[in-house]
This record gives structure tokens, C-alpha cells and sequence, in this order.
């Protein structure tokens, strides 16, 4: 059973852990399954937090809404007044 506990642990794992400092992935339950849903700036970052939530909390049912945002270098300079 995943309850208000469990989904506190999550969010707290991913905004608390060393390497990962996630702040941008919401943590919400939806009937029995814990829903991750937030934007990174990679499809490597949002693989790293799967990683670590799995590893973490093995039995704990999962669906994933985590998008990748497309951030690219600018390529021309931007003029002020």
C-alpha cells in the first residue's frame, strides 16, 4: 500500500540525495501507483532518478510522467537597448 509516507520519503529522496538534488519532479499517488511528473534537462537525468527511486523502493508501483526540455545553446547574441 503506498500512503502519504511513503510518497514523502520519495520526494524527500530526490530533493535530499547528494547526487541528485531534484527539486523539479512532483511526487503525487493516484489510487495504487506513485505518479513522477516534472520536466529535466536530460534523458540521462530522468534515467538517474528512476534509477535511484527503484533502487530505493523496490515494491513501490510506478508511473512516469518526467519530460525532457530541449535547452540549446544560443546561437546568436541577444541586442539590449
Amino acid at each position: 500500500m503506498i500512503d502519504e509516507y511513503t510518497e514523502a520519503a520519495v520526494q524527500r529522496l530526490l530533493t535530499e540525495h547528494g547526487g541528485l538534488a531534484e527539486q523539479g519532479i512532483k511526487v503525487v499517488r493516484r489510487e495504487r501507483v506513485l505518479v513522477l511528473c516534472g520536466e529535466v534537462e536530460s534523458r540521462q537525468r530522468r534515467d538517474e532518478i528512476l534509477r535511484l527511486v527503484h533502487e530505493s523502493f523496490p515494491d513501490v508501483p510506478l508511473s512516469v510522467d518526467i519530460g525532457v526540455t530541449r535547452a540549446n545553446a544560443p546561437t546568436e547574441a541577444e541586442e539590449l537597448p
